[in-house]
């Protein structure tokens, strides 16, 4: 997965796509079509791929699209509930602004887009200096405007890289409920993670993870994201180091501890900033049909609510294997199994709607046509999360009109942690049974 993409502070995106990253640090791009994930697992945009707790990444951990996720690091991951992310899930509400940047979130008046604030950022640095522990500031630049700000504070112990990033979660009605749910271990490492909510009713989620997933640098990420009842989002970041990437590591945590996160974020100084940010804009109108026709509204494919994907994955492991661990929501599940020679994560994605990008999903590769019209791919590839000596199992299979099941697995209980078995605990000829079962068209969708 791409380290540290950034991407234009899109109102949609900061919106609807901030609640998938987050935490560990790693980045992912995000294309017209998020719903295609190198190797075959997506989770797809459908679900907000909320739980991208970011704090790390997000919800499925699928390859690039995390689904689960949270924070802000870059990476999405899933998380235990509702997008709670994907997996994957990843970090920043849109983009963290970054030392040295002057304000990631900067627009000029003349580019300004719809449904981005104009904010004094030497105001946002006035809330954060004045709610946090008493320290030397530097900032880089707070003569513009913008959402957020990227400083350096110092208490004595090592310079330390610390951000605050404001922006609305989005139009849906569980709009930024990613980015404050811990996210799951099988997908994001992290110390620690709590979340809550205050008397007003908002939410919030402290966590204490790591910039990169694997650890491959001890570079941690601290970040503390409050959910306001009204749909804002306040997202502060802190690292043991100057910067999030490709700088040497400058004590030994990150200078506020979760309780001092939580006072920054939950703070009422922030509530006049936050009012400055204007609605997102309105969905445009469907254009005209053919030749002159009405319009027409495409209409959005069925959705799996619930936990009968995770439910059902867990009823079709073989006798032998003890699921050890499980999660996901909608049309993302996972269980984590043992059979006493090591632990074995499976994910698996269920969705609809899924027929326009057939030709890309199962246009190379090894691919049969049943006699029922079904394609089913099967592949067997290294991991891309980090962990030694992962490899990753999918039975991609899709229906004649795009109803599609992929299933995965790997060789460890946790993507970003080393192979823990030779291969995984399912066989590629059980991934595909499991993908071809009868029970997934038979799930509640609406």
């Amino acid at each position: 997965m791409p380290q540290n993409e950034h991407h234009d502070h899109d109102p949609e995106f900061l919106g609807e796509f901030g609640s998938a990253l987050r935490a560990t640090g790693e980045g992912f791009p995000v294309d017209s079509r998020p719903e295609l994930v190198s190797g075959g697992l997506a989770r797809g945009r459908r679900r907000l791929l909320r739980r991208r707790l970011a704090v790390t990444g997000g919800a499925l951990a699928l390859a690039a699209i995390g689904v689960g996720g949270v924070y802000a690091g870059s990476v999405v991951t899933p998380a235990k509930q509702a997008d709670k992310a994907s997996v994957a899930s990843a970090p920043q509400t849109g983009v963290t602004p970054t030392p040295g940047t002057g304000g990631a979130a900067t627009s000029d008046a003349g580019t300004l887009k719809p449904g981005e604030a104009k904010i004094p950022l030497s105001e946002i640095a006035d809330v954060l200096k004045a709610n946090a522990p008493a320290g030397q500031w530097r900032f880089d630049g707070l003569e513009g405007t913008g959402q957020g700000v990227g400083g350096y504070f110092d208490d004595g112990q090592g310079e330390a890289a610390v951000s605050a990033f404001l922006s609305r979660a989005g139009r849906e009605p569980d709009a930024g409920l990613d980015m404050v749910t811990c996210p799951e271990k099988a997908y994001v490492p992290y110390d620690d993670c709590d979340e809550g909510r205050l008397g007003d009713g908002s939410r919030w989620m402290v966590f204490q993870g790591y910039e990169y997933p694997d650890k491959r640098v001890e570079t941690k990420n601290w970040r503390a994201v409050l959910l306001t009842k009204d749909g804002f989002l306040v997202d502060v970041s802190e690292y043991n180091a100057p910067a999030a990437k490709d700088a040497e590591i400058s004590r030994e945590n990150p200078p506020f501890s979760a309780e001092q996160l939580k006072t920054i974020v939950t703070a009422e100084a922030w509530r006049p900033l936050l009012k400055q940010i204007p609605p997102l804009p309105t969905a445009p109108a469907a254009g005209p049909g053919k030749a002159g026709a009405p319009g027409k509204v495409r209409q959005a494919p069925p959705q799996i609510t619930g936990n009968g994907v995770t439910n059902t994955l867990r009823g079709l492991m073989p006798k032998g294997l003890t699921v050890v661990d499980k999660g996901g929501e909608g049309e993302f599940g996972f269980v984590v199994v043992d059979d006493g020679k090591g632990k074995s994560l499976v994910q698996i994605n269920v969705q609809y709607g899924m027929g326009d990008v057939a030709d890309q999903l199962f246009g190379s590769g090894d691919v049969t046509t049943l006699p029922d019209g079904r394609k089913v791919k099967l592949t067997q590839q290294p991991g891309e999360k980090g962990g030694a000596g992962v490899v990753w199992w999918t039975a991609d299979t899709m229906t004649k009109d795009g109803f599609r099941v992929v299933v995965g697995a790997f060789n460890t209980g946790a993507q970003h942690e080393a192979a823990t078995r030779a291969e995984p605990a399912l066989t590629m000829e059980r991934l595909k049974a499991i993908a071809l079962d009868p029970k997934w068209a038979k799930l509640p969708a609406k």
